[in-house]
């Protein structure tokens, strides 16, 4: 949620830093009602970007302009009344700034992150970790370090960030492979032929059997990574590689509105040659199934950091 300078905010940003017009947003990652309004603000200066701008939106409220938090934070953006009262800008030009408004919420968190990065532009080092810095400790923490501040706490929340971003930036170059993605892989095979069950988890008392999403988590859970239960948010487990640079251990996704990831309604392990091992539907058992189908949405290369990054509610 959005507090006060230095005590809380989320967001996101690619390693590298600087913020511009060279970095794109993941395919339907952002829904499509709001991607135009992230890719214009996310260039706002020069320590944020699209991706950044989407990481945190996603943190916050799961692109969902209607949240409210037991702290009264409120919209898409999730700024409390303090905040909003003297950051909330008018994005939209309609004389009216309205924190429930995603034409003014998201113009006014890009607005806020630019103003907490303007405190510190001056401190050496990675401008858009010491933004994310500055939200966690105070801009003069970071003023004092002349970085990042040495506390466990801070140099954590910049990793999970930057971690977290990752997922909403279209891929520079290719994404190299997981190296859970093998175990992930054996554990999915030997449920071959597992009966199908809606909210399953393989757990004893549900006779071992599972959901799409229950199966792509324990079968990462394997491999020592924590997934989120359900597939649109583990979609948000990593970067995302192109059709032709799937590799075994992917996961792949699958929805009916390709602009929108918080629609995804499927999931699967690849396993090469176009197919996948999924829990398809009540009725079937767990198989092989082909992935180049019209309901195919992309797909995620899941990391570890990427994994850890995520929210547990949205």
């Amino acid at each position: 949620m959005l507090l006060v300078v230095g005590v809380y905010l989320v967001a996101g940003n690619l390693a590298g830093g600087a913020g511009g017009g060279s970095i794109a947003l993941a395919k339907g990652a952002v829904p499509a009602a709001y991607s135009s309004l992230v890719q214009k603000w996310g260039n706002l200066c020069p320590a944020l970007n699209p991706a950044l701008l989407a990481a945190q939106l996603y943190q916050e409220s799961g692109f969902n302009p209607n949240a409210k938090s037991p702290a009264k934070a409120e919209g898409i953006a999730q700024f409390i009344p303090g905040t909003w009262a003297t950051h909330g800008i008018d994005g939209n030009g309609d004389g009216v700034r309205n924190v429930w408004d995603p034409n003014d919420a998201i113009p006014s968190a890009a607005s806020y992150d630019c103003q907490l990065a303007s405190y510190v532009k001056d401190v050496p080092g990675n401008q858009s970790e010491n933004m994310l810095a500055s939200y966690n400790a105070g801009a003069y923490a970071v003023i004092k370090y002349q970085g990042v501040p040495p506390y466990a706490e801070t140099k954590n929340y910049v990793k999970t960030i930057t971690s977290l971003e990752q997922s909403f930036a279209a891929p520079v170059s290719r994404v190299d492979p997981s190296q859970q993605a093998a175990t992930a892989i054996n554990y999915a095979q030997k449920k071959l032929g597992t009966p199908y069950l809606w909210g399953g988890n393989g757990t004893a008392d549900q006779g071992g059997r599972f959901d799409c999403s229950g199966l792509t988590k324990a079968a990462f859970e394997s491999a020592g990574i924590t997934l989120p239960r359900v597939a649109n948010d583990q979609y948000n487990a990593g970067p995302h590689p192109q059709r032709s640079e799937l590799l075994p251990g992917d996961l792949v996704f699958f929805s009916d509105d390709l602009t929108n990831s918080r629609a995804i309604r499927h999931v699967g392990i690849y396993v090469g040659g176009g197919y996948m091992i999924d829990a398809p539907r009540t009725g079937a058992v767990i198989r092989f199934d082909p992935i180049d189908t019209p309901d195919y949405f992309g797909a995620t290369r899941v990391t570890e950091d990427g994994a850890k990054a995520l929210p547990t509610t949205v």
